[in-house]
């Protein structure tokens, strides 16, 4: 049985959307409910996971920000039909610990994305290895992105980097205007790596690590690797699901690679 709470952004059209439900559905306390209803774009979705998740509840997001990759699409006549025969996909996030030019310790997590960027003129300069394995002693750019298969057709896209499988057990490593080397292209992981990455020279060329919407600033390097003791489980339609966007974005690339 569905016992649902409903969280919403504030804007007009998350509004309209949460009292159409409130009309359509009974709604419960989340400390109460099975089932939490996110009506919002994507970056107001990362936001609830990351701070309702530990509630161990399923999310169901409706859209209503603009592309919504993260979500479903909202319909007066079908999205309560919709929400009784949606089907679970659970993602595992990437787990960050930076620590700053001070010597202290952040600790974040990421569902798209951990960003590193150049948070001054000045481009980055960072190594990157995997374990003992070094996989570049020296990348100036203005940064580098560690992307999860659900994070791989966000700003990963936007700087060319591999669209991934939900399934396929791998991350992705994406430079940002690689300036040496120019033509480096990145490199596919597995889920099981952990990451390091090492900032050459952070007085002169500070970076940040941002792990979606969380940014610390001034760091040393950081420890990058999936975290397995944590899982979100997302709802989606029948018709619409994650892996389906991400197969419709593959062949987005493939047909249009300008």
């Amino acid at each position: 049985m569905i016992r649902a709470s409903i969280i919403c952004d504030t804007n007009k059209k998350s509004f309209r959307i949460k009292f159409f439900l409130e009309k359509k559905i009974k709604l419960f306390p989340i400390a109460k409910s099975n089932l939490i209803i996110v009506v919002g774009g994507d970056g107001f979705m990362l936001q609830t996971l990351k701070k309702y998740y530990k509630f161990k509840k399923l999310f169901y997001g409706i859209n209503s920000g603009s592309y919504g990759f993260l979500m479903n699409k909202f319909s007066k006549k079908n999205t309560i039909k919709n929400l009784s025969k949606a089907k679970i996909i659970s993602i595992k996030p990437l787990e960050m610990i930076v620590r700053n030019k001070s010597g202290k310790l952040k600790k974040s997590i990421a569902i798209n994305e951990v960003s590193i960027l150049r948070q001054s003129r000045q481009a980055a300069s960072v190594s990157i290895k995997t374990g003992n394995k070094l996989i570049i002693k020296k990348l100036i750019s203005d940064g580098v992105l560690i992307s999860t298969p659900a994070g791989s057709t966000a700003y990963n896209l936007s700087v060319h980097g591999p669209i991934l499988n939900l399934d396929s057990k791998k991350l992705s490593i994406s430079p940002i205007s690689p300036f040496r080397p120019r033509r480096w292209k990145g490199k596919i992981v597995t889920d099981k790596s952990k990451i390091f990455i090492t900032n050459l020279n952070p007085k002169k060329r500070p970076i940040s690590a941002v792990a979606d919407n969380v940014e610390v600033r001034n760091i040393k390097n950081i420890k990058i690797k999936i975290n397995n003791k944590i899982s979100f489980n997302l709802l989606y339609d029948k018709n619409n699901s994650l892996q389906k966007k991400i197969k419709i974005e593959q062949l987005r690339k493939e047909t249009n690679p300008n």
